[in-house]
């Protein structure tokens, strides 16, 4: 692994929408590995799929983890294209859809977008449940963060 490259995995989920959540990320970096997840009792999908993301970001600012080249993997399409295809136009647009409708999650949205500009990292869409190594364990981490709250 280049000394110099972070490698994120993150995932999030909920059961039910609204419901039980949980986020999580697993950060490789310089040989070491970091796990990041938490929670909330009544939250959705989308927004624990959001605050993955933005907590292993917020992760790297707040310590000493290489910031050169970040290569993000996320399971959620709506996250990965939502930063790379559809924020810029929600901005120029006042923070709404092509629909003419409030952009949903809008703080988190917004929080998303300043660590981005400020990191820069590389956005990569994975197949959920589909035998990546890295994802699945997100994916067991969040399960055990939805089940704090049943």
């Amino acid at each position: 692994m280049n000394i110099n490259k972070t490698i994120i995995y993150t995932d999030g989920g909920c059961t039910g929408n609204p419901g039980p959540g949980g986020w999580a990320a697993v950060i490789l970096t310089e040989g070491k590995e970091y796990r990041l997840s938490g929670g909330e009792p009544s939250t959705t999908n989308n927004k624990m799929e959001l605050n993955a993301v933005i907590q292993a970001l917020k992760f790297l600012l707040a310590n000493d983890i290489p910031r050169a080249s970040i290569e993000m993997h996320t399971d959620s399409q709506y996250v990965q294209k939502g930063i790379t295809q559809w924020v810029d136009g929600w901005i120029k647009k006042g923070w709404v859809t092509a629909a003419k409708k409030p952009v949903k999650n809008k703080e988190y949205w917004q929080e998303l977008k300043g660590l981005d500009d400020e990191l820069k990292p590389e956005w990569n869409w994975v197949k959920a449940h589909a035998g990546n190594h890295y994802n699945e364990e997100c994916d067991s981490m969040v399960e055990a963060e939805r089940l704090k709250f049943k």
